[in-house]
C-alpha cells in the first residue's frame, strides 16, 4: 500500500482484516471466539508513527465458535515483495480450493482421489472459472458485478482486477436493500459486522502482546 492516501500509511494489518475474515467466518457460519497473532518485520520509522504499529506483516490463528476448525488470516500491507491480492483459501478432505496466485490466472480445486496402493494418496487439480452469479441480481444492476464507476479514467485497483473486490458489490446492495424491502434483518447485519471487524483488532491486540491469546467479544448477548 506505498503511496496510498495518507490514512493507510502504517495501519495496523489486522485493522483491515474483514476482506480475508469475513469469507472464513461466512462460510462457516459461525463467528471467531478466540485468536492468536504474531508480527512479523519492522516498518521503518515515518510508518511506524502514525498508528504505533510496528508490524509490516500479522499472522493469525483464529479458533472459530462451535465447530472443529481453525481459520488462518496473513495480511501485509507494506515491505512485501507481493503484488496487491484479497484472497482465500478452504481446505477439506475431498476437495480444496484455492485463490489463483496472481490475479490474470483461475483459481484451482484439488480433489482427493480414491485410495491406491503405495505411498499418499493421488490428488488431481484444474483450474476453473469462478462463476459470475448475475443470475442471482435484477437485470438492472447485474452488469455492475463486472463494470463500476470507475474506468481508464478514474482507476482504481480493485475494479482493475474485475468487477470490484470479485464482483460481490451489486450483490451486497441487492442483499442489503432486499432486506429493507422484506422488513429483515440484511445477511449481514450490525453484530455479524461487529464480530467480523473485533476478530481483526483483537489479532492486533495480540500481535502486540507477542501471541498472547485474546478472546473476541460476543455482540449478540
Amino acid at each position: 500500500m506505498e503511496n496510498w492516501p495518507p490514512y493507510w500509511m502504517g495501519l495496523p494489518p489486522m485493522h483491515y482484516a474483514t476482506h480475508a475474515i469475513a469469507p472464513l467466518l461466512a462460510l462457516t457460519r459461525t463467528r471467531a471466539r478466540v485468536v492468536h497473532c504474531f508480527g512479523s518485520g519492522w516498518l521503518r520509522p515515518e510508518l511506524h508513527t502514525p498508528y504505533g504499529n510496528p508490524y509490516p506483516i500479522e499472522t493469525a490463528i483464529f479458533q472459530l465458535e462451535g465447530i472443529d476448525i481453525a481459520a488462518e488470516v496473513t495480511r501485509s500491507l507494506f515491505h512485501t515483495a507481493r503484488a496487491y491480492t484479497e484472497s482465500f483459501n478452504v481446505y477439506g478432505e475431498a476437495m480444496t480450493f484455492e485463490w489463483q496466485q496472481v490475479e490474470d490466472e483461475q483459481p484451482v480445486v484439488f480433489m482427493m482421489d480414491a485410495l491406491q496402493p503405495g505411498r499418499g494418496r493421488p490428488i488431481s487439480q484444474q483450474r476453473i472459472n469462478a462463476p459470475d452469479r448475475q443470475d442471482l441480481l435484477p437485470q438492472e444492476i447485474a452488469r455492475f458485478t463486472q463494470r463500476g464507476v470507475y474506468d481508464a479514467t478514474n482507476p482504481h485497483l480493485s475494479f482493475l482486477q474485475g468487477g470490484g473486490h470479485g464482483g460481490s458489490h451489486p450483490h451486497l446492495v441487492h442483499e442489503f436493500i432486499n432486506s429493507i424491502v422484506e422488513n429483515r434483518s440484511p445477511a449481514i447485519d450490525a453484530v455479524t459486522a461487529a464480530n467480523w471487524t473485533a476478530a481483526g483488532i483483537c489479532a492486533h491486540q495480540s500481535a502486540l502482546q507477542q501471541g498472547a491469546q485474546v478472546e473476541i467479544p460476543r455482540f449478540d448477548a
